[in-house]
């Protein structure tokens, strides 16, 4: 793994790429026997991962500071070029599903890649690549939109991560003035966030319809790698939490609202949990990379020896800026092999939930990183986000290190928040399909649309007091809306599955857990999602009685930490 800072980047010359690539893919489909076309196929492979690791670190490295000009640059050309890549995947990809010598090539590289190949050949047409610069453009758009911001607040400028940090804090009027404040901010730039997701919802339509699929929902089934189960089975997943999940989550605020000694639970009393103070970690940002370092340390020698190395290597960016993009994300560079994790640290317990979430994915990755083929480094999302929300949960027994006597303030916030949020992710989801197989929407149906939704799953939530929400905005704030359409459904699947391994290691106490999730990381890509749920001896959440089991034990474990025990 190489130290992050001292990746050279530099931007690849496209025709060069392209001449490589095209006998690299002519030997593919001349092969006449299979010791070539493994040959081409892995050579393909490797040429792959070194331009799209250039991608990745640019798009690192602007994520960092939208306000650097050579990497906004960098930016502007791969939301340009990097369609143009993509048409030469894809003309691998089918050339790979379309070998006559599968058997041989099945040997070498991962079965998951056939279906990823296969989704792509049906997702991609040449025909679209002035559609997916459009696409990107747009997003490079709502992304520095978002990391512009620059909000003045009590005396003092801020970004929209570090305003977060107000949603928790004691003083009710602070709350309600920083609510009011990012609301207002998102209000300001109503009219364009609504045309850049207008524009967005228009383009990938058109790129959905030029390809032959009923409409982009259908088409996302192909781009979000879906294997195993469909537009029916997620229907019906989430109704399973509308009528299993919302009733507990009603509950859990009720308890909240009597805690707090409060009338009525506002929008804006959401995240502040407990009269005393929400559970704040203890000590520096640099302070608490160290605590986890031990962590991971007295965890297993694997993750004590990645992590070290994460910190040795500088792959770690947490602090919240003016001009860093907002949000949290784990990357992985196949060609350097190494993972890289960003977070916007603003003092509150999210801090440590970031970390050790993404810390997650970056292990996960390390541990799978010697697979034949880049794209089965990471796997689908859905079961990716299974290693991030389990480290979660895994991190419990030392979380003291982090809260010290707050700990069980934490748990008590952080295993309910779990709970509370598959509701507010089923909502991204059914927003999204309603968006999608309803193309013709206005900007104001939409968010009429986002407001009858919400009071279906969190039918407690009150806006009286933030009347810009009560209007149908707080989509603007979630970025996989504008970003990566459809991945938010997959986190809500995963969390389902990590709940399982919280039971594992915290109530059952489980040996045989932690090798259980150390087999499934270092299987990654090379295993569905399906596949990975079996060999980590876990249930699907589609199965019927999954989710009612996972609510009940966490129903039961949340009923009996008493109110004495969260002061």
């Amino acid at each position: 793994m190489a130290d992050f800072t001292t990746l050279k980047y530099e931007r690849p010359n496209f025709e060069h790429v392209k001449q490589e690539f095209n006998q690299l893919l002519a030997a593919l489909k001349g092969a006449d026997d299979p010791l070539t076309a493994t040959n081409a196929a892995l050579a393909i492979s490797q040429l792959s991962e070194r331009f799209v690791s250039q991608q990745m670190l640019a798009s690192i490295r602007y994520s960092v500071n939208t306000l650097d000009a050579f990497y906004e640059g960098e930016n502007d050309y791969w939301d340009n070029e990097g369609p143009k890549y993509d048409e030469l995947t894809s003309q691998y990809y089918e050339a790979l599903v379309t070998s006559p010598f599968q058997e041989a090539l099945h040997e070498v590289l991962p079965a998951p890649l056939f279906e990823l190949a296969a989704a792509q050949v049906r997702s991609f047409s040449a025909e679209n690549i002035p559609l997916m610069q459009q696409n990107n453009k747009l997003v490079s758009r709502y992304s520095k939109l978002i990391a512009s911001a620059q909000i003045e607040f009590n005396g003092e400028t801020y970004t929209l991560p570090q305003l977060g940090k107000f949603g928790s804090d004691p003083d009710r009027h602070l709350r309600k003035a920083a609510s009011l404040a990012m609301a207002g901010w998102y209000a300001d730039h109503e009219a364009e966030f609504d045309d850049i997701y207008d524009q967005m919802v228009k383009v990938r339509t058109q790129m959905a319809h030029q390809l032959g699929y009923r409409d982009y929902a259908a088409m996302s089934l192909d781009v979000r790698d879906r294997f195993g189960y469909g537009e029916k089975e997620i229907a019906d997943y989430r109704q399973q939490i509308l009528t299993q999940v919302v009733p507990v989550v009603t509950s859990i605020h009720e308890r909240q609202r009597q805690r707090l000694g409060l009338d009525k639970l506002e929008f804006f009393d959401e995240a502040f949990t407990f009269p005393s103070g929400n559970a704040v970690p203890e000590g520096t940002a640099d302070e608490l990379v160290q605590k986890a370092n031990e962590f991971y340390h007295e965890l297993s020698p694997e993750t004590g020896e990645f992590f070290q190395m994460m910190i040795d290597n500088h792959n770690l960016d947490l602090l919240s800026h003016h001009g860093k993009q907002s949000g949290g994300y784990c990357e992985y560079l196949p060609a350097f092999k190494t993972p890289f994790i960003f977070a916007n640290f603003n003092g509150t317990s999210g801090d440590v939930d970031v970390l050790t979430h993404e810390t997650g994915h970056a292990f996960q990755t390390h541990e799978a990183q010697d697979t034949n083929a880049w794209e089965c480094v990471f796997p689908t999302t859905e079961a990716a986000e299974i290693f991030s929300m389990s480290m979660e949960f895994i991190a419990y027994p030392w979380i003291d290190k982090f809260f010290g006597k707050q700990t069980a303030k934490y748990e008590y916030d952080h295993l309910s928040n779990a709970l509370i949020f598959l509701p507010y992710g089923a909502l991204v989801d059914h927003f999204q399909t309603e968006v999608y197989t309803h193309p013709e929407m206005t900007p104001a149906q939409r968010k009429a649309t986002w407001r009858r939704l919400e009071k279906m799953y969190l039918p407690d939530r009150d806006y009286s007091e933030v009347p810009d929400l009560d209007r149908g905005l707080f989509w603007y704030r979630q970025g996989h809306i504008f970003e990566v359409p459809f991945y938010y459904i997959d986190y809500t699947l995963a969390q389902v599955v990590a709940f399982e391994f919280w039971q594992r290691f915290n109530i059952e106490h489980d040996p045989k857990a932690w090798t259980d999730y150390l087999m499934m990381a270092k299987a990654g890509g090379k295993k569905t999602f399906g596949e990975l749920i079996e060999l980590g001896h876990l249930k699907s959440p589609f199965e019927d009685g999954t989710i009612a089991e996972v609510v009940a034990q966490i129903k039961q474990k949340l009923a009996t930490t008493s109110e004495d025990d969260l002061k």
